[in-house]
């Protein structure tokens, strides 16, 4: 490939919707030219680093490599539009995935304790009875479902709506403005809306939860984070809803995908799903190859404070670069074998979550979740095979499969 072709295929969604397209290209990388200068048309160039090892030397570095301003890759043109939309602001929102220190670890520590094991160990009763809900749904459907849209978009869901004392009733409209904000460049899920205006329906919802959580606080995450005090003021409201927007990002857009995704590896990897059948013992190291297989957060962003080097490239002060989270999971240099799916895998150091400071927030949720769901689905349903052609979402920021049609036999 031409470095043209290279660059565009970076940045463009479409090559994350083929598996092969997107593992190509940076095995490509990897190999080649791990800490890549990346100039694609309409966008502002950065490096793109694609080995683990160089990853995990950025992240440890949060005061050399800053969340903030850049923290998603944006072509110029929409850049342009979010800051005619926003007065002039980088990012639609205030999360802390875009803060750096010391306000990041401020706004993290409101609600770090709550996803902490021992906190979330009381939802688990709660959580199994939705899984058992999702498969007792997938029962009434035998023979045939489309896996993602009917039970794995489902799931996570409902369990967000438990831990952010939602009402049960809303589920199908957080599931629709859900879908929309994450279309990513995929012009069936944005069903004919701009993203500006998704994205304002996204954050209006959690505005709108942010002013209810402080008139009536529940026991709750959302009641926890509106009524923060920080620097002894109530905390401000676009951070309150940011902040529920990113547990939604977090807790749902991705849980889905590596549910659907995990499912998909064993059906496609039958060894696989009998070894887990037969010993349900593996479900947590088979969670952590999903994980890392899936990989459903393609990219965050940094930017440099100054200059440095890596693998003898300079990094000059003021530029982007590119952390490619699926490169990593798949790095010849980390993982025995990497293309083969492996529910024992050990050791897994996968970055499905990140690295550092911005570690994913709700990571022992989501495994909290996931091992919930696959213990309760190993017993209900003797094996699956796909009825179709998996279909991915085109995005190059957060994103996995957005149908997979499958059949199957109830145990």
């Amino acid at each position: 490939m031409l470095d043209r072709d290279v660059n565009n295929a970076i940045a463009d969604p479409k090559t994350y919707a083929s598996l092969k397209t997107q593992h190509d290209l940076f095995s490509l990388l990897r190999r080649e030219d791990p800490v890549h200068w990346s100039e694609p048309d309409g966008y502002r160039p950065f490096w793109t680093i694609s080995k683990n090892a160089d990853i995990l030397e950025i992240e440890r570095q949060p005061e050399v490599f800053i969340a903030g301003p850049r923290n998603k890759l944006w072509d110029i043109e929409f850049e342009q539009k979010v800051s005619a939309a926003t007065g002039g602001r980088t990012q639609l929102g205030r999360s802390i995935a875009q803060m750096d220190a010391p306000e990041h670890r401020v706004y993290r520590q409101i609600a770090q304790e709550w996803f902490q094991p021992k906190s979330l160990k009381s939802l688990e009763p709660a959580i199994a009875q939705l899984a058992r809900r999702s498969i007792d749904e997938l029962a009434e459907r035998t023979p045939t479902c489309d896996f993602y849209n009917d039970i794995a978009l489902r799931f996570p869901m409902r369990v967000l709506i438990l831990i952010l004392g939602l009402p049960k009733s809303d589920e199908d409209q957080l599931l629709e403005i859900t879908k929309r904000f994450f279309a990513g460049g995929d012009a069936e899920l944005a069903n004919g809306k701009d993203f500006i205006d998704s994205a304002r329906d996204y954050f209006a919802y959690f505005d709108a939860l942010a002013h209810e959580k402080q008139k009536n606080p529940t026991n709750d995450v959302a009641s926890l984070i509106a009524n923060a005090m920080v620097d002894g003021q109530p905390i401000d409201r676009m951070i309150a809803k940011s902040y529920f927007g990113a547990l939604a990002s977090a807790g749902h857009d991705t849980t889905s995908s590596t549910t659907a995704g995990g499912l998909l590896a064993l059906i496609e990897n039958p060894d696989q799903w009998n070894a887990l059948k037969s010993d349900p013992w593996l479900v947590p190291s088979a969670v952590e190859e999903m994980l890392r297989w899936v990989s459903p957060v393609k990219h965050f962003m940094r930017t440099a404070t100054k200059d440095y080097v890596i693998r003898g490239r300079t990094i000059r002060a003021g530029d982007s670069l590119l952390l490619s989270y699926p490169s990593a999971n798949r790095d010849e240099d980390v993982f025995e074998d990497p293309w083969a799916f492996r529910v024992n895998r050990t050791p897994n150091k996968h970055l499905g979550f990140g690295f550092g400071p911005h570690v994913c927030l709700g990571l022992f949720l989501a495994r909290q979740e996931l091992q919930i769901f696959f213990k309760e689905l190993l017993p209900r349903v003797k094996g699956f095979e796909l009825n179709g052609e998996p279909r991915w979402v085109q995005t190059n920021f957060v994103g996995g499969l957005k149908t997979l049609p499958v059949k199957y036999e109830l145990a």
